[in-house]
């Protein structure tokens, strides 16, 4: 404290205030510039236009260092994002104040960037080396900073009487190694004042962007998505981002920005990325509706439907229903295996998640439920177990959740509870030739 002088460089309000896009770095460097010889009359040459040369001037007269503070970094390059020119003009100030060396030691006592995206690098190469990193990929000691931490967030809940069940439901989610728990801070904060859950993203900048993102014809990003959709995780590289908003070589590059973008959560550790929440949810829900996504539209359109024909009993009707599933996404659903049909399960219920916590692999009786639906507090539509199974047949799932008892914790439910056998035969054969059947009991 007082030891040093401190340049703080707002980089979205320099891009506000300039009328001339073009001049922004001109600018930047002639402002701090002229606050620098109004401090420092005797030590700056006259007609110096190099910020980096006229700290140097100072540092090594007086012996004086700087720290500097930059905030929204990446401003820049979101706002920019195709002035290439501009964009490297940028990179060379702040290589001129940051390289390292000799007179970086002389002038920067330290400095501290913020920012949406990590460094820009160029190839594989960190713009700026010197810098320890903090991100969304790997947040290290700093994950507790990125949003509130649940401890955080039920004493916000108990002072303004709202539910933790349902603020969890929606903003939780991301998970860090050192965090398991972290919340968006804008979305609790709004949803605070406004005494409602909701989707408060899908009026920013950044859900236009994710409409624009999500909708590169990358091969396999459609594919990912739709898993995502449906709860799974999907495998990420995230080392070969640039960490831009224009270079981009393949879904991985998405995925990556949208990590940072907060629209996905990461597990550094398995590498894969997921969608954490249900606003997030809705949010991709929404940017999914258009032409290029007209399969996936009718998907998630139908799984309000066929939620309603299970708690109705309808037990042809979701066979159906998972039938068309399996038809309109077989890239994503190859199935071999129970726990792809469990994929299935998951895309297929995906607005249930609205009504719902969904549990895989729920311990029961003497054995685990292979899905499990919870009621959320506020809606009194029946629990749901779920039991799969491949190559064999209906009766055999619903016979097997009779043999497990499953009881316990969802003794309770009783008279309000839904036995849902479904099995998946790939050799179907037969006049209807349908590779799903279904049966429903009440219990």
């Amino acid at each position: 404290m007082n030891r040093y002088d401190v340049i703080y460089l707002d980089i979205t309000r320099f891009i506000s205030t300039v009328s001339d896009m073009s001049r922004m770095i001109i600018s930047i460097q002639s402002a701090v510039i002229e606050e620098l010889m109004h401090q420092y009359p005797l030590y700056v040459r006259d007609g110096e236009t190099i910020l980096a040369n006229a700290l140097l001037q100072i540092s090594e007269k007086t012996g004086d260092k700087f720290i500097i503070i930059i905030d929204e970094w990446d401003a820049l390059f979101r706002e920019a994002k195709h002035d290439d020119a501009l964009q490297k003009e940028y990179v060379q100030l702040l290589r001129g104040l940051f390289k390292g060396g000799p007179s970086t030691d002389k002038t920067i006592a330290a400095a501290y960037m913020t920012g949406i995206l990590p460094i820009k690098k160029y190839g594989t190469e960190s713009t700026l080396t010197d810098f320890l990193e903090f991100s969304m990929t790997h947040p290290a000691k700093l994950a507790k900073y990125i949003g509130f931490t649940e401890q955080e967030v039920r004493q916000l809940c108990d002072d303004y009487h709202m539910d933790f069940e349902k603020m969890s439901a929606w903003y939780d989610g991301y998970s860090f190694s050192r965090m398991q728990h972290v919340y968006n801070p804008n979305s609790v904060i709004k949803s605070v004042i406004n005494e409602e859950y909701a989707n408060y993203w899908t009026g920013s900048e950044t859900y236009e962007s994710l409409k624009n993102y999500i909708s590169m014809n990358f091969d396999g990003l459609k594919d990912a998505i739709v898993a995502m959709l449906g709860g799974k995780e999907v495998r990420v590289t995230v080392s070969t981002f640039q960490n831009d908003v224009t270079t981009f070589k393949s879904k991985d590059d998405v995925l990556t920005l949208l990590i940072h973008l907060g629209y996905l959560g990461y597990h550094a550790k398995e590498r894969r990325a997921f969608i954490p929440n249900q606003e997030v949810a809705d949010a991709f829900s929404d940017a999914v509706r258009g032409d290029d996504w007209s399969d996936i539209e009718k998907l998630i359109q139908e799984s309000e439907d066929l939620l309603e024909s299970t708690i109705r009993g309808d037990s042809d009707a979701v066979a159906e229903a998972l039938e068309r599933v399996h038809s309109s996404n077989s890239s994503v659903l190859r199935y071999n295996n129970e726990a792809s049909l469990s994929s299935a399960i998951m895309i297929a219920y995906y607005t249930a998640r609205r009504f719902y916590k969904i549990v895989p692999e729920f311990p029961q009786g003497k054995g685990f439920a292979d899905l499990v639906f919870l009621p959320r507090k506020d809606t009194d539509k029946p629990v749901m177990i779920i039991e799969l199974k491949y190559d064999k047949d209906a009766d055999t799932t619903i016979r097997q959740i009779h043999e497990n008892r499953y009881d316990g914790d969802l003794k309770k439910y009783f008279g309000n509870l839904l036995l849902v056998g479904i099995n998946y035969d790939k050799d179907a054969t037969g006049s209807n030739r349908k590779n799903h059947s279904c049966i429903i009991e009440n219990a």
